[in-house]
């Protein structure tokens, strides 16, 4: 018995062993088609991938660097609206363009945090919703890319079951690295600088920290995985609209979920976008899609944030609860 004990408690705080074997699952999940239609589970299972790869980069800018960006996901629509205009006009799939969608998000990235960067707190905050709001009546007027109807992008031609396939698996592969990088990030010399800036700007500068190419990297860094899976996205969805794309839903989602999970840690969004999607389809397959899942979705945050004020992670990390597979630093 105490050996079975000790075994549980290795697994459990073993930092290797447990991901690697959930990498493992979820690859091989989508073998379940080969036994009846679960589109839907293959469905709420990228849809978290793909939440969690959002999470997890606002999170370094967000959670380390410490400003709360209501805007983020600008790149989500920019890095799909770049991949399915080339899709469009020339036939290149987003599967191909994604990584160089991200790329045109950091670029992007880099050059609106050299503007909005300079102020902080409720100003940043408004900053980046309008931002958002900017973007979102551009692209509204734009009709080179569709104006408000958008593009719409061809289907692909698997059969129905496995349609959802290569888009589950792109999603995974995002997911995957942004985690790494955010993981690497907070263990390297550049993410503890990103976190003293967060706590106190002027005593980081005074230390010979450059506070502004810190910020401003952390802002770009952040936006290349959100640009790659909006590209992943916009072509699963098979189309691309502003009304879609440029919502402050999608950036509120980003930030409550690291709040959830524990903003500053590394597996904080992990968790809090398993909980909030989770949580949410829960309430959809009970109560519908009605005003009461804006309210138990309050509620979940407030009951949250009652008994674990730093979020889940951070949290039982503090009380040292935490199993040592979801203790990332």
């Amino acid at each position: 018995m105490r050996i079975l004990k000790e075994k549980g408690y290795f697994l459990l705080n073993n930092k290797k062993i447990i991901p690697v074997l959930i990498l493992i699952v979820l690859t091989g999940l989508p073998i379940i088609q080969f036994f009846g239609n679960y589109n839907y589970l293959i469905h709420i299972v990228l849809f978290s991938f793909l939440y969690i790869t959002m999470s997890s980069s606002w999170n370094i800018i967000g959670g380390y660097g410490g400003f709360i960006s209501l805007g983020h996901n600008v790149f989500f629509g920019i890095g799909a609206y770049f991949s399915g205009f080339i899709f469009v006009r020339y036939g290149i799939s987003p599967f191909i363009t994604a990584l160089i969608a991200g790329l045109v998000a950091t670029v992007f990235g880099f050059g609106v945090g050299l503007i909005t960067l300079r102020v902080k707190g409720p100003s940043y905050i408004i900053s980046s919703i309008a931002l958002l709001m900017i973007f979102r009546i551009l692209f509204d007027r734009w009709e080179l890319v569709g104006g408000t109807h958008g593009m719409t992008l061809p289907h692909n031609t698997f059969p129905v079951e496995w349609s959802k396939i290569p888009h589950y698996y792109a999603l995974l592969f995002l997911m995957v690295f942004s985690i790494y990088l955010s993981w690497y990030i907070r263990h390297s010399k550049f993410g503890l600088a990103l976190r003293s800036i967060s706590h106190d700007e002027i005593k980081s500068e005074v230390t010979g920290i450059n506070v502004k190419i810190i910020k401003v990297t952390a802002y770009a860094l952040s936006a290349y995985f959100i640009g790659a899976a909006g590209a992943i996205w916009g072509d699963y969805l098979t189309y691309v609209r502003p009304n879609i794309f440029f919502i402050i839903l999608i950036a509120a989602n980003m930030v409550l979920m690291c709040i959830l999970g524990g903003k500053g840690t590394v597996t904080g969004p992990i968790i809090g976008t398993i909980v909030m999607i989770f949580f949410n389809e829960f309430i959809l397959a009970n109560f519908g899609a009605t005003e009461l899942n804006i309210f138990f979705t309050g509620l979940l945050m407030i009951i949250t944030l009652m008994y674990f004020p730093e979020g889940i992670v951070g949290s039982l990390k503090k009380r040292k609860l935490l199993p040592g597979f979801l203790d990332w630093g």
